[in-house]
């Protein structure tokens, strides 16, 4: 299964906040849109970091409460790493635990067209053996 197939079942809107926008702001708007993580932007619209739950609590543990009153960019992870759309399932997820990383934007070469997490990818999985499986039963059925 291709991050392409993740991306037309999920959508393809990315949550996004400015890097001068502070810590506090950004927890905000996770905790409003009920997300983990979301991609940093200069003035531009260019994408220029990730800023997730484990970047603030990194934050938090290095700076204290202080932090939240800092831009996202201080804290974000860059440089971003990104997949394609035609990357699989197993490819991306190879490539997140590697680098113990839980989300990843989705380019078609210099244009973002999604953002895919862990959870995207354990689902589409998830989906993706229990096909598997019923094809199998079928076959074993009808064989």
């Amino acid at each position: 299964m291709s991050i392409a197939h993740i991306l037309k079942q999920k959508g393809s809107h990315v949550e996004t906040v400015s890097e001068s926008v502070s810590v506090i702001a950004a927890v905000k708007h996770l905790a409003d849109k009920r997300i983990g993580a979301v991609l940093v932007t200069d003035a531009a619209g260019k994408v220029t970091g990730v800023l997730s739950e484990r970047d603030i609590v990194r934050g938090l543990a290095k700076s204290g409460i202080s932090v939240l009153d800092q831009p996202a960019n201080s804290i974000m992870t860059a440089p971003v790493i990104t997949c394609t759309q035609q990357a699989t399932v197993q490819a991306v997820m190879a490539q997140m635990t590697s680098r113990r990383i839980r989300h990843l934007p989705v380019m078609d070469g210099t244009t973002m067209v999604g953002m895919v997490s862990i959870g995207d990818l354990v689902k589409a999985r998830i989906e993706e053996t229990e096909q598997e499986t019923a094809a199998l039963k079928d076959y074993i059925v009808t064989g």
